[in-house]
């Protein structure tokens, strides 16, 4: 596996979410087991980058994290998120948009203690608090570094402005958004100043929640707890017209002798040193299939011909998650 840096934080240039272990898609929850596995194989096949969050189950996906690395935590570049749980009080708040550095450190203590570890290599803000100034975040953050709790600081779903302004407190190392062949808003603004700034970024669902593996050919594949079900990307007609588009990425990995997964992600791996995806699965096979994207070449034909697909039909996300997403 090859390495990059995602500001001075060494990283595989492809990582591991592992999100769809514990809650949101189809079978979350289901093979604890073959989830622990998935994870201990990435890190066999080189892969150094593990993301994870608070609110993922909640709580219950670090603790998996923490399980399957026992032993190989120095192997590993652990990444974590907060601010999509309240800590204000004693039962908390799910999906609530709170950066308080109160809640800041409620939550580094809580990810220390079920990741098992002593630090957190990079800590994201998990989306933007209109209530507190993101000055006031990279302040708390700061301050953490200093105690030795987290080691880089990084932004999710964050614009430009936002980037520069937390950055001028303490440094950004990482930015992570949407990003694939079918969600590319970042392009516009977001991308240059990352290069500007030297940040690294890192593509979350780069297979477009699956779309992009060719293996979803109906919206009956998802079971009811799939948040899929209620994207606009995945109902009707924009589903079939979706289809397409992953029969035209399908016949790509035909001409270059991989996978549509791996050509996924070799196209984003061709956008640039400091783009570190991380797919995401629950299965070894997959994890095996992903790492290897890293060795797909792709033709200047074949990158132009993926660079002119058209967009997806239909948003991503339902208008209240779009609010949480800066561009």
């Amino acid at each position: 596996m090859k390495h990059t840096t995602l500001g001075d934080l060494e990283v595989s240039r492809i990582g591991l979410g592992t999100m769809g272990m514990s809650s949101y898609y189809s079978g979350a929850g289901s093979d604890d087991a073959e989830s622990v596995r998935t994870i201990q194989r990435a890190v066999d096949l080189g892969v150094t980058l593990i993301d994870t969050a608070e609110v993922y189950g909640p709580y219950v996906n670090e603790e998996l994290v923490g399980r399957a690395l026992r032993g190989r935590r120095d192997e590993v570049v652990v990444a974590t998120k907060f601010g999509l749980i309240s800590h204000a009080d004693a039962d908390g708040g799910m999906h609530v948009l709170d950066s308080s550095p109160a809640t800041i450190r409620a939550a580094v203590e809580g990810s220390l203690k079920r990741l098992g570890t002593g630090h957190i290599d990079l800590y994201y803000q998990h989306r933007i608090d209109p209530d507190t100034p993101i000055e006031e975040v990279a302040d708390t953050v700061a301050e953490l570094v200093q105690e030795g709790k987290i080691r880089y600081f990084g932004l999710s779903e964050a614009g430009p402005e936002t980037i520069r302004r937390a950055h001028a407190v303490h440094p950004v190392a990482a930015v992570q958004s949407s990003y694939s062949l079918w969600n590319r808003e970042v392009e516009e603004r977001v991308l240059p100043a990352l290069h500007e700034l030297g940040i690294g970024f890192v593509p979350y669902s780069p297979l477009g929640h699956g779309f992009l593996t060719g293996t979803l050919r109906s919206p009956e594949q998802f079971d009811e707890g799939d948040w899929r079900r209620s994207s606009p990307r995945f109902m009707g007609e924009n589903f079939q017209r979706n289809l397409a588009l992953a029969d035209e990425v399908r016949a790509i990995a035909d001409q270059a002798g991989a996978t549509p997964a791996q050509v996924a992600l070799a196209w984003l791996l061709a956008k640039g040193e400091q783009i570190v995806p991380i797919p995401g699965t629950k299965r070894v096979a997959r994890v095996e299939e992903n790492s290897a994207a890293d060795t797909v070449e792709l033709t200047a034909e074949q990158l132009a011909k993926l660079d002119r697909l058209p967009p997806a039909a239909g948003s991503d996300e339902n208008e209240e998650a779009r609010q949480r997403i800066e561009r």
